[in-house]
């Protein structure tokens, strides 16, 4: 997901009053000519009386949103002379026009400013968007309230001044749930630290009330806060979909919890304006599908190319859109459709054709991305009210954090540009870092071999088991690092 430059000229030639707009615009570009007619009459400026074109090149890519009004507005200036147009020669701009001439908030500023720092040139900008801009790292951002305070600016009548840039440093969030709500749930919870230390998919399956949705959601306590640039590629997804917190820049990793109901747009994203979906908005973060069998079964199997390449391409007739969707993906389903499949009190009266039909609604390939397959048991009665203090998501968390940090530092050692974390590895680098040595190999094989299972599972329980050697501080995979991946393994 990278911004595209896109450069607006104007020509203005003497015939017939027309003002026309090339280069692939949308409705929404198209309909700047009247913002701006207004804005010219609201500021007492004669609107050019010949024919007035604008060229937005590349002109076969095509051009959508109301963010293109000030440039449009800044070129006919320069074309009437009303600006030095060289003033602008090293800048970028973004805004849309009240009809009279204010900049209200628009989405996507932190991706133009980040462009913007890129090619070591200034924003111009809205006043109300100053604060996302800075979240890039530029230092140099123009931000008006008004058109007008701009062409005074540039024809030096009044001075707008930078902002002050600032360390923003990441508030303390209270999610107002803790990992110690949840009794019991020893085993789950050891799965869901595994998983969160090093970025794997985790299914649980559980009869109903186990606790799986409040183990989800809980996991999203036990993340750290993302790195820098982690944090801005976010917010930068965030900012496109125009869901931007109030709060600002997210420094926590996001998390996403659809409704089963939800539409295969809503999921990978798409639709008029190819929007950023669930998927990428859980970018650095979990996406949490409840009930994953209740899902449309084209959600399901679009999420097979994601939780490989760790972005979605969205593809429509003129153009083609890449977002990045690197997620930890977490899932719950019931064991069969009435829930109660292998539980003694409520045993299925349909089983095992109920838990069969069921569980082939997802399909082999999807189960096959999942790292960690586990079956989450009822709470017992004496566990729900055990006097005992449990761990809280502050003390996991810490844990979780020393794990990435070592995985961040291998990674860098080895100079890898893949995602540093054990869930995402590939190719030589997962080699690497997941050697055996022969003892540990002749059980792994036989292990494997007994377990029949792809070889796509033999490489993800060997992340698994790097996941627990790293949260042992153990340089090597051993024997009981395998063994433990294993019985994350429930497939059957």
């Amino acid at each position: 997901m990278r911004p595209i430059e896109i450069v607006v000229e104007a020509q203005i030639s003497p015939g017939l009053s027309s003002f026309c707009i090339v280069g692939l615009p949308d409705k929404a570009v198209g309909e700047a000519k009247e913002r701006i007619r207004s804005t010219f009459f609201q500021l007492g400026i004669g609107f050019p009386s010949g024919k007035v074109v604008i060229n937005m090149a590349p002109a076969d890519i095509p051009k959508a949103g109301s963010h293109y009004d000030l440039p449009i507005a800044l070129a006919i200036f320069g074309a009437m002379e009303i600006i030095d147009i060289s003033m602008l020669e090293n800048s970028l701009s973004i805004g849309e026009l009240g009809l009279d001439g204010t900049l209200p908030y628009i989405s996507g500023t932190i991706c133009a400013a980040m462009l913007a720092n890129e090619k070591n040139l200034s924003l111009i900008c809205p006043q109300k968007c100053e604060n996302e801009a800075l979240w890039s790292g530029n230092n140099n951002i123009i931000a008006v309230p008004s058109l007008i305070s701009l062409l005074n600016h540039i024809n030096g009548t009044t001075q707008i001044s930078s902002p002050e840039v600032t360390k923003i440093k990441p508030s303390e969030v209270d999610f107002g749930i803790d990992m110690a709500d949840v009794s019991g749930q020893l085993f789950a919870k050891r799965a869901l630290e595994i998983a969160a230390s090093g970025g794997h998919n985790v299914l649980m399956i559980g009869a109903p009330g186990s606790g799986k949705s409040m183990l989800a959601s809980r996991t999203k306590t036990i993340l750290p806060v993302l790195s820098p640039a982690e944090a801005l590629e976010t917010t930068c997804i965030y900012s496109l979909a125009g869901m931007l917190p109030k709060e600002g820049l997210i420094y926590y990793p996001p998390y996403r919890d659809p409704h089963n109901s939800a539409s295969l747009i809503s999921i990978v994203g798409g639709g008029a304006d190819a929007k950023p979906g669930e998927i990428s908005l859980a970018h650095n973060g979990i996406l949490f599908l409840d009930e994953l069998p209740e899902f449309q079964r084209s959600v399901i199997e679009a999420l097979r190319q994601p939780l490989e390449t760790n972005e979605i391409t969205i593809s429509r007739a003129k153009e083609h859109i890449t977002y990045p969707a690197n997620i930890q993906l977490i899932a719950a389903m019931n064991p069969c459709k009435c829930g109660y499949f292998g539980v003694s009190e409520k045993q299925c009266s349909k089983a095992p054709k109920c838990a069969v039909e069921y569980r082939n609604k997802i399909s082999g390939p999807i189960l096959d991305r999942f790292d960690i397959v586990i079956y989450v048991n009822s709470v017992k009665i004496s566990e729900l009210f055990e006097n005992a203090p449990k761990e809280s998501s502050a003390s996991i968390r810490q844990r979780v954090e020393n794990a990435r940090t070592l995985q961040k530092n291998r990674a860098e050692k080895y100079a890898t540009n893949s995602c540093y974390l054990n869930g995402k590895t590939q190719g030589k680098y997962l080699e690497e870092i997941t050697k055996l040595d022969s003892e540990t190999t002749k059980f792994f094989q036989k292990a494997v071999e007994n377990s029949n299972i792809s070889a796509r599972s033999c490489y993800k329980l060997l992340r698994v088991a790097r996941t627990i050697a790293d949260m042992e501080n153990e340089a090597s995979v051993r024997q009981h690092h395998i063994s433990e991946a294993l019985q994350y393994r429930l497939l059957e």
